[in-house]
């Protein structure tokens, strides 16, 4: 599985890393560090990732079967 992250859509709500200590962060500005990138996350993380991406109101956050070839 993958999470990615749209650098566009996020507007610093931190909801994300919130719900998801154990796979996102935040940066100086209260945005999650990781946005703008696409990884690969463990199977331990699934939910943290899809509780992360339930908790955007601006849906900057997808949890993926595969990377998009853009995200590569």
């Amino acid at each position: 599985m993958f999470i990615s992250i749209e650098a566009d859509k996020c507007m610093g709500h931190g909801r994300c890393y919130a719900v998801a200590p154990d796979l996102l962060t935040d940066d100086d500005e209260g945005f999650v560090a990781e946005r703008g990138r696409c990884w690969s996350i463990p199977d331990s993380l699934v939910g943290q990732a899809e509780d992360a991406a339930d908790a955007c109101p601006e849906g900057a956050i997808a949890v993926l079967a595969a990377a998009t070839p853009t995200d590569a």
